[in-house]
């Protein structure tokens, strides 16, 4: 499968300049991270895919949008791909907001607050990424599948540290959890 860290957000780019939170809450992308889902979805041009998994943050959906462009393929949102809450763009919009912004895709599925009331613990965001292995890794679909999400669920994940809009090609049947080190 692929994984694609999102363009850069506002928060991204303020967060980046200051190293203090900005404050905003699911921030869309900056003109850089628009260009940065652009250039990734090129990237996968080439790439055989017949599904996408996405984060429901603006930041995310932004960026999965400029993949469908390229590939129009079923577009899953699943909460279980999203941001750890370390930070106050981790407090996400609401399913009635994002279905207005993004009607080609459901959220009657996501609770009303998908994203947690609070961080979580590096173990708990492992045991998510663990958990989300373990439903890729059986799904047919894995070696064809786009996710697009985040920092933290990607480092407890994979194990490595992706830059906004890079892309990793990856095996979930071939990393054992216990093998992948992660210190926030």
């Amino acid at each position: 499968m692929f994984l694609l860290r999102h363009g850069q957000s506002y928060f991204n780019l303020h967060m980046s300049r200051t190293r203090v939170d900005p404050g905003i809450e699911d921030p869309e992308l900056t003109p850089l991270g628009e260009s940065q889902a652009v250039e990734a979805a090129k990237r996968l041009a080439a790439a055989r895919l017949t599904r996408i998994i996405v984060s429901p943050y603006l930041r995310a959906l932004q960026t999965a949008e400029a993949v469908r462009t390229v590939h129009p393929v079923p577009l899953d949102v699943m909460h279980e791909v999203r941001e750890r809450a370390a930070f106050t763009c981790d407090i996400g919009s609401p399913p009635h907001r994002l279905a207005a912004r993004f009607p080609q895709h459901s959220f009657a599925h996501l609770p009303m607050r998908w994203w947690p009331a609070q961080m979580e613990s590096t173990d708990e965001t492992v045991a998510r990424a663990n958990a989300f292995r373990d439903y890729i890794a059986a799904s047919p679909e894995s070696p064809t599948t786009l996710v697009v999400s985040h920092w933290a669920f990607i480092m407890a994940l994979t194990g490595t540290s992706l830059a906004n809009g890079e892309i990793l090609e990856y095996d979930p049947a071939s990393a054992a959890p216990e093998d992948l080190v992660w210190r926030p």
